[in-house]
């Protein structure tokens, strides 16, 4: 069986198409595959100012200034690729990560370095739906704040940063897994008789 780590991520972006846009800014947290966490890894990145919308920039806190001393593309990469633990399977894991492995696959495809990643992902969205299945708790959406407010880990709005959303990430996902988890005998209802066998 494959030797797994995650690597709970959050990346922000110029704008929500990898052809037009620049990511801006990339956290990673690795945990091991009972989610401890290993290390821990948090870039500005360096983007060219034709390939931030206004609005990509509103949302990341973007601003020319800001990011002036922010890495290059490649070195980020680099540093990110050394931040893995080496002989292991890393899987991407986050909140709608497949847009995150999108444009970091289209990144390091561009820089020319093998992409460092498992082809799988590991979704929040997925499990907070799947707790929602098995709770039978109505879902009003499928985002982090949803799963964050609804597991009472937050109470209002939330900075929309990396590292703070890879955090809150984390925690979520730790508590719907929490929650999933199989109950202790004592727990389990009884089984139900056969009438026709009960005495």
């Amino acid at each position: 069986m494959p030797d797994f780590a995650f690597a709970f991520m959050d990346c922000e972006f110029g704008g929500l198409d990898p052809e037009l846009h620049d990511i801006t800014e990339i956290a990673c947290v690795i945990t091991d595959d009972r989610l401890v966490e290993l290390d821990v890894g948090e870039w500005k990145v360096r983007a060219r100012p034709e390939r931030v919308g206004a609005e990509g920039a509103a949302i990341g806190g973007w601003t020319q200034e800001a990011w002036a001393d922010a890495p290059p593309v490649r070195q980020v990469l680099t540093e990110l690729s050394e931040l893995l633990p080496k002989g292991k399977t890393v899987v991407p894991a986050g909140q709608n990560v497949r847009m995150d492995v999108v444009f970091l696959e289209r990144a390091f495809k561009s820089c020319e370095m093998p992409f460092p990643f498992d082809y799988h992902v590991i979704d929040l969205a997925t499990l907070f739906y799947s707790w929602a299945l098995v709770s039978g708790e109505p879902v009003a959406a499928l985002s982090l704040r949803q799963a964050a407010l609804t597991a009472g880990l937050i109470d209002g709005a939330v900075p929309h940063r990396a590292m703070a959303d890879t955090r809150l990430t984390l925690e979520t996902f730790r508590h719907y897994i929490g929650r999933l988890a199989p109950r202790p005998p004592a727990d389990q209802p009884a089984p139900k008789l056969d009438s026709a066998t009960s005495t």
